[in-house]
């Protein structure tokens, strides 16, 4: 992968014309898969589509101008910064809501790109179409509302999530939640081990705070360096990494307080009581954050702690 800031102007257009063919591919998706069932959002989605359409052929104008007729293939994927995008498209029944929430997500991205991209550009008129396309991504979403206005009836339309929410979950939520799936659930295993190996307190205090700490640091790691940030509007990688290390931490050390009580047996259960919190915690966090059905959600979450808890205990008492 390449890194942004050393995309030459040539193929920051380049990359230009791809990402606006895919919004423009992706938006009719949308609108198609919409069409029976919500025809005004469909033709919401449409309009969306139109507009996309026109900042590609603007693109490719001024391409051709620069560089002639060969524009190079250069993808999201090959450039470092960008989110990786659910296939919300080929997903049927389309969910009317998911999908507005992606659109948002979507215009706050290509906005960031324009902007950050007419910060490396020396050519004046490139940075001009560039700085011209941020202005009109930055009203998107206006535009957007507007046309939604006139098109989608009361009956129709759900409530709609403003961008900065979104934001707030990609930069807060989603690292948070990582870290605390992975704390409250991975060190599971160890703490238990430990404890119905020792029948010690003080020992499975102990594994369960190193594992906590270690779990900690390695998710804080691994979530700074997945990605910079700078165009996808995640945030800077080191509040995030530190967000996730933190909840990754936390998540362990809430079963693991318990053990600092002598009692060894009435602090296995006061830790069994705290991982039914932390699982409770979670499941609501994706309910209420991930639009993730509750049955589905206490199912995925209950299961893996569960399988762990199992584990741990088998592996203890052997």
């Amino acid at each position: 992968m390449k890194k942004f800031q050393e995309l030459t102007e040539r193929e920051v257009l380049a990359l230009a014309i791809t990402l606006e063919e895919e919004d423009e591919r992706v938006y009719s998706d949308f609108a198609e898969g919409l069409r029976q069932d919500y025809p005004a959002s469909a033709a919401m989605f449409e309009g969306m589509r139109e507009e996309e359409s026109g900042h590609r052929r603007r693109l490719i104008e001024l391409y051709r101008q620069k560089f002639g007729e060969h524009i190079p293939l250069i993808r999201r994927q090959d450039v470092r910064g960008f989110v990786e995008r659910p296939a919300l498209w080929l997903i049927r029944p389309l969910r009317i809501e998911a999908v507005r929430k992606e659109a948002s997500t979507m215009e706050v991205e290509t906005r960031r790109f324009y902007e950050k991209a007419a910060t490396i550009t020396q050519d004046a008129s490139i940075r001009q179409l560039l700085d011209d396309l941020a202005t009109e991504e930055r009203e998107h979403e206006h535009r957007a509302q507007q046309l939604d206005a006139e098109k989608l009836p009361g009956n129709v339309k759900a409530d709609e999530e403003r961008a900065q929410r979104r934001l707030f979950v990609l930069q807060i939520v989603q690292p948070g939640l990582a870290g605390l799936m992975d704390g409250s659930v991975s060190t599971l295993a160890p703490v238990f081990a430990a404890a119905f190996a020792t029948h010690s307190s003080n020992d499975a205090f102990l594994v369960g705070l190193a594992a906590s700490a270690g779990a900690g640091i390695s998710m804080g790691f691994a979530e700074a360096l997945s990605d910079d940030g700078s165009l996808t509007g995640r945030g800077h990688p080191w509040f995030r990494g530190l967000i996730c290390g933190a909840m990754t931490a936390l998540g362990g050390i809430g079963h693991t307080l318990p053990f600092l009580l002598r009692d060894f047996r009435m602090a296995l259960w006061a830790a069994g009581g705290v991982v039914l919190i932390e699982l409770g915690t979670i499941t609501w966090i994706r309910h209420r954050y991930m639009d993730s059905p509750w049955i589905s959600a206490a199912l995925q979450v209950g299961l893996g702690g569960v399988l762990v808890f199992i584990t741990g205990v088998l592996i203890g008492s052997s």
